[in-house]
C-alpha cells in the first residue's frame, strides 16, 4: 500500500522513517506527524463532532453531552479547545433538555401552554429526539 498522503495535513511532503512491528514509519515533513500505514484508530463520525458542538453552545455540560451522545467528555471538552468554541453567558436563562421518541415529541408539542414563556430548539439524536427548552431562572 502506498501512502500519498499525512492523514493529519494532508499533504504530499512525506518520507519513510523506520519500521515499527512490522509496518512502515512514515513522517510529514510539514507538520512533523509520524504515522504508519494501516493504523486502526477509533474515528468519530462527524455528525456527532457537530452535535456534541451544538450541545455545548447551548449550555448543556459535557458530562450531560457524554450521557446523550455517549462520547467522552474530555473528547468534547478536546473538541471545544480545537474548534475555539466559547459558550455565550446565560445568566437570565438555564436549558433543560429532555429526549423523546417521535410520537412523545408529536404529544408534547400538542400541550400549547408547554410552548409559552421559553425558547425551545429540536434537534435529532440518532433515532430520537431532543427538545432543549430555556426557561428563565425564578427570582
Amino acid at each position: 500500500m502506498e501512502i500519498l498522503a499525512c492523514p493529519k495535513c494532508l499533504s504530499d511532503a512525506i518520507v519513510k522513517s523506520g519500521v515499527i512491528k512490522d509496518r512502515q514509519r512514515f513522517l510529514c515533513k510539514k507538520c512533523n506527524y509520524y504515522f504508519t500505514v494501516n493504523k486502526l484508530g477509533k474515528k468519530i463520525d462527524s455528525y456527532y463532532v457537530t452535535k456534541a458542538l451544538q450541545l455545548y453552545l447551548e449550555g448543556l455540560s459535557y458530562r450531560e453531552i457524554e450521557r446523550i451522545i455517549g462520547v467522552s467528555h474530555v473528547t468534547v471538552s478536546n473538541w471545544v479547545k480545537e474548534f475555539k468554541i466559547s459558550k455565550p453567558n446565560h445568566t437570565d436563562y438555564h436549558p433543560t433538555y429532555k429526549i423523546y421518541n417521535h410520537l412523545e415529541l408529536v404529544e408534547f408539542l400538542k400541550n400549547k401552554e408547554v410552548l409559552k414563556g421559553a425558547g425551545m430548539i429540536i434537534t435529532e439524536l440518532g433515532d430520537k429526539f431532543m427538545l432543549i427548552k430555556w426557561e428563565r431562572f425564578k427570582d
